[in-house]
């Protein structure tokens, strides 16, 4: 797994924080400092909370979960939806509609409008509507598209959420700690840490800084996926497959001769 650069963060202005008079105090524990009314933030402990992070991430990717990406900032929209992409995970840059986990159906409902609208457009229902109609459905597409077009293979709730800025997601965090979906969150000094799972404190407006963390997300989940590859692809061996076939007829002879035990038994109790 790649290991993050301590350097490389610094030179990526990770380490800023906010004015001093708008911090969160539950953030005491990452700050190193403070310098002309500016929190800095202890990057040793940054690099080690992205490791924690990683680690973790690595482990749902090896289980062939969905890991949500959520950030509808500037300076992190594109970066989220590029890495995400990467790692063929789904992401949200748009919009956070209310209820995209807590309401999970009603979005799913609104995926599949969109791909109803594709079989039209394919199947020639479409030609035969008035060029009004055509207009107003190609428009609902587009809409759709932009919000949810991210997570149309999401098909079920994500194991966990990856959030940049958790104070602007606040809503993404809400819903997820009600479902007890674990959050991973980008946390700024004038955030609250309190229901994030895996806090990687870290300037949430550095857009290089966000990258790179990013980054490391990213490779951890290919190793995560790549292991549990090659952990299938060992269960398939023919070796395993016999072993597997061993070990079941040993359980039906096992199960016959217990159940033949018992009827023995209760035959005896009979006379």
């Amino acid at each position: 797994m790649r290991q993050t650069n301590f350097e490389e963060l610094l030179e990526a202005g990770a380490h800023f924080g906010h004015m001093k008079r708008k911090w969160n105090p539950a953030m005491a524990p990452y700050i190193f400092m403070e310098r002309n009314g500016i929190h800095i933030m202890d990057l040793h402990k940054t690099v080690a909370k992205i490791e924690e992070a990683a680690k973790a991430i690595r482990q749902i990717a090896m289980s062939d979960k969905k890991i949500l990406f959520v950030a509808t900032k500037k300076q992190a929209k594109q970066i989220v939806a590029d890495r995400a992409a990467e790692a063929g995970m789904p992401y949200i840059t748009e919009r956070w509609a209310g209820g995209m986990l807590t309401n999970f159906q009603t979005i799913r409902k609104a995926v599949k409008k969109m791909d109803a609208i594709d079989k039209m457009s394919t199947d020639g229902t479409l030609d035969t509507m008035s060029k009004r109609e055509r207009l107003q459905i190609s428009r609902q597409r587009e809409k759709l598209e932009l919000n949810l077009g991210s997570i149309s293979d999401m098909t079920r709730i994500p194991a966990a959420i990856f959030v940049v800025d958790v104070m602007k997601e606040h809503i993404a965090v809400s819903e997820a700690n009600k479902l007890g979906i674990p959050v991973f969150g980008i946390v700024d000094t004038n955030s609250d840490p309190t229901n994030i799972d895996f806090v990687i404190p870290c300037n949430d407006d550095a857009t290089k800084a966000i990258d790179i963390i990013l980054s490391v997300m990213v490779d951890a989940i290919k190793e995560g996926r790549q292991e549990m590859k090659m952990n299938k692809a060992e269960e398939d061996t023919p070796a395993t497959i016999e072993v597997k076939g061993e070990i079941r007829a040993r359980a039906r002879r096992t199960r016959r001769e217990t159940e033949g035990s018992n009827e023995v038994k209760s035959e005896g109790n009979e006379e």
